[in-house]
């Protein structure tokens, strides 16, 4: 059993290594969505959570939940938005 997991990890860590076109996010390997795998989307992804961090401190501190979760969701669609333009495109996926 263990040897099988060993298997899967690899054959997912050549999934992200296999960048051919040099795409900021691959398409997941199982469900929907997208992983960083250069250093431009591991960039993009900390400062998300750079600045949901520093909009919580900011917001949730004097009670403004309502902004946060508008900032939150403006946030996010941005994130969505790069990872559309600089990755794979999406679609569901079982595995290779």
């Amino acid at each position: 059993m263990k040897k099988q997991r060993d298997t899967k990890k690899i054959s997912y860590i050549q999934h992200l290594k296999d960048n051919p076109k040099g795409y900021w996010f691959k398409r997941k390997l199982y469900g929907w969505g997208w992983v960083p795998v250069k250093w431009q989307g591991w960039l993009v992804t900390l400062i998300l959570i750079a600045f949901v961090v520093y909009m919580a401190i900011a917001f949730l501190t004097k009670g403004k939940l309502i902004e946060y979760f508008i900032s939150l969701i403006i946030a996010i669609a941005i994130l969505i938005y790069i990872a559309y333009k600089t990755g794979e495109k999406p679609k569901w996926s079982w595995g290779r």
